[in-house]
């Protein structure tokens, strides 16, 4: 199950075997698990006769980065090294917006009055400049039951190499305040960068006691349906993990439903022979990108969220998490389109939601949002919108069109055709420069389309990308879900060092290591993993000394000793010569953080529909007409039920394919191509 901004979806597999029923609902923002009751509830009732047995359940949800950029978590409190409590406020003095004279800073999730300095100081080495007294604990406690705060974060100066202090902190509020949500750095983020990481602590404890009062509500709503289900959380580096774990560190959350949506494209590329994509992930409320190269995708361990300026890097709040490196580059079908202070036509960033919705949902929306714009075009069917449980009203999204053509005096198709062509060069633009940062060419990807509104704008996006090949998955409207139900176990840890490489302290490396895997192992257990079936990895963050920018390696799992200096060395070449075209002569490398990850084996899953929907012969339900952007107007053209067409189809386009939570659209010549999984397969041939 994957909680959207517009839609809930949910997803059963009966295994053996790969057959799917999906569920789909309006996200009810209020009680967000209501939604889930409700789709769970569905799928239930469509599998009543085939399994009564549900064996595992697993959640992504959009929760988290809801609450950071509404701003409705917890009163939280912040226990900081003493000459740090201006750390949050200061930042790292950037301006993301050169020359605007309004620029509007992200203002921190604790403010001053709620931070408290420690007298107490660690070295850059881990040794105790200034002692943290019990003297010095009990005025903590008392200044901290004087905030009346509802969680708190503790960060100290260096206690990413030793978290004495932070222990001892933590262990004092347990006692004095059992009942108060406390996240400390060394938990959460152990790694160097005090803005950052302190950054992470003061959000995870913002939104610790809404997630695990969300949590604690949920595994009550799904035990009631499936009590002898485990409730496994899908956490943002794309792997799942225990809800135990999940309420401690819910800042892990973050991206849980797009990273969903990756694994699903990676799932279906690897189905079909391919191992460089660019995932494309568009919903309601946004649209993501991902690329994967090698049938990976690329990991980050530094992400930033509730942007006060959606698309500009640094006006936001910065996060040290493991997460796959998605990159959000653009809308979705939600997004409100309006004429800017120039009067010209914009798209976003406010969006409709599923409450009220775009105004052909006819539940009180006025705005033109892409979805209207993609009905007048005839990309949606108004009578088979959600296989026609939810009817859209063309009248309402023409009038909503009609109010901002008179304002631009153009026509409304001129209207419609504008919003969708904005959201699609934006987001190619967005991807362009997100594939060449990683040292990549568009023109070497196949694009693969998940989320309700992904399929109907993919070919376009692609086509301006000079992208040659598209694939839609199986149950692309709910794709997050199947990527959810293929989602390894996985964990992950840090542990930062800094050090040359030619100087590492080997025993310490190793002893740090023994120690995160253990605590690795205790995680995976609580989420129900198999331990023989974990593989590990080695990981670092390294550059060249003076450098202010890491590169990424991992190795599998060996050995921590003097022996793994030369393969480190040369992963970190490799790497760094992929990501800048040469390397530095008579630099010296250094690692800076040591990473350890851990996660159960990726399979290839392939599905097949449980309900009717895939029928023995083509459906074929009739022409409709639709705009063809290479031709500047309207014509016919023929729309197919996508699932009666059997593996080995051929079609050309421009052609339309429906199914109950998706449309593909393909509004130009094209060969397509059904292949064995039910995917379709899309070779675009004028760009």
């Amino acid at each position: 199950m994957d909680i959207g901004g517009t839609f809930t979806d949910g997803l059963a597999v009966l295994t053996p075997g790969g057959r799917i029923w999906v569920a789909k609902t309006l996200t009810t923002p209020r009680d967000p698990g209501e939604a889930v009751t409700t789709v769970m509830a569905d799928l239930l009732r469509q599998v009543a006769g085939i399994s009564n047995n549900v064996t595992e359940v697993v959640h992504g949800t959009t929760l988290v980065t809801n609450t950071l950029i509404e701003r409705k978590g917890a009163k939280t409190g912040l226990i900081v090294t003493c000459g740090t409590r201006d750390v949050l406020t200061i930042g790292r003095e950037i301006r993301y917006e050169l020359y605007d004279l309004n620029l509007e800073i992200p203002q921190p999730l604790v403010n001053e009055a709620q931070r408290l300095e420690a007298a107490e100081r660690m070295d850059v080495e881990g040794d105790v400049v200034q002692p943290l007294t019990s003297a010095e604990i009990e005025r903590l406690m008392n200044a901290l039951q004087a905030l009346n705060v509802e969680a708190v974060g503790v960060c100290f100066l260096h206690a990413y190499v030793n978290d004495a202090h932070e222990k001892q902190v933590e262990a004092a509020i347990h006692r004095r305040f059992p009942k108060l949500a406390v996240s400390i750095s060394s938990n959460i983020a152990r790694e160097i960068r005090e803005f950052e990481r302190m950054s992470t602590v003061a959000a995870n404890a913002y939104v610790q006691p809404l997630m695990a009062e969300y949590l604690s509500r949920l595994d009550m709503r799904v035990h009631e349906l499936a009590p002898k289900a485990p409730l496994r959380i899908m956490v943002s580096s794309g792997g799942f993990t225990s809800g135990k774990a999940a309420a401690e560190t819910p800042i892990l959350l973050l991206e849980s439903g797009p990273a969903g949506g990756v694994l699903s494209a990676l799932n279906t590329a690897r189905n079909a022979g391919i191992d460089q994509i660019l995932a494309f992930d568009m919903g309601g409320t946004t649209a993501k990108a991902c690329v994967a190269v090698g049938g990976e995708p690329l990991i980050s361990h530094s992400f930033e969220c509730a942007r006060v300026a959606r698309f500009k890097r640094g006006s936001g709040l910065p996060i040290l998490i493991p997460s796959i490196d998605l990159i959000e580059i653009g809308a979705g079908g939600g997004s409100i389109a309006h004429v800017n202070d120039l009067g010209l036509l914009n798209v976003g960033p406010e969006s409709s939601g599923a409450d009220p919705g775009p105004a052909c949902y006819a539940q009180g929306g006025t705005e033109a949002t892409v979805t209207d714009a993609d009905l007048a075009l005839g990309y949606l069917n108004a009578d088979n919108f959600l296989g026609g449980e939810m009817q859209l009203r063309r009248d309402l999204a023409d009038a909503a069109l009609g109010r901002l053509a008179s304002k631009l005096k153009l026509s409304t198709t001129d209207v419609a055709w504008g919003i969708c062509n904005i959201v699609n060069e934006n987001m190619a633009a967005a991807a362009r420069i997100h594939i060449a940062e990683k040292g990549h060419d568009p023109r070497d990807f196949t694009m693969v389309a998940t989320g309700g509104a992904g399929p109907v704008h993919v070919v376009e996006v692609a086509r301006k990308l000079q992208i040659p090949r598209v694939l839609a998955t199986i149950a692309a409207g709910a794709g997050s879900c199947l990527g959810l139900l293929a989602a390894p176990a996985r964990v992950d840890r840090a542990c930062s060092q800094p050090c040359l490489l030619k100087d590492i302290a080997w025993k310490q490396v190793t002893k740090a290591y023994d120690d995160m895997r253990s605590d690795a192992e205790a995680e995976l257990q609580s989420a129900g993993a198999d331990q023989k079936a974990i593989k590990w990895y080695i990981g670092a963050e390294m550059r060249y000394a003076g450098q202010g920018h890491n590169v990424s390696v991992s190795l599998p799992w060996r050995n921590v000793g003097a022996s793994l200096s030369p393969a480190l060395l040369k992963a970190f070449e490799t790497n760094y010569r992929q990501l800048y075209g040469h390397l530095v002569p008579g630099a010296a490398p250094q690692v800076i953080t040591w990473r350890l990850t851990g996660r159960s084996l990726v399979k290839s899953h392939t599905f097949t529909w449980g309900d009717t929907r895939a029928s023995s012969k083509p459906v074929m339900r009739g022409k409709r007409d639709i705009y063809l952007p290479l031709k500047n107007r309207y014509a016919p053209v023929p729309v197919y039920d996508r699932y009666s067409l059997k593996p080995g189809t051929r079609l050309t386009g421009p052609v339309v394919l429906e199914e109950r939570e998706s449309t593909l659209v393909v509004p130009v010549n094209s060969d397509l191509r059904i292949l064995a999984d039910y995917t379709v397969s899309i070779v675009i041939k004028e760009f």
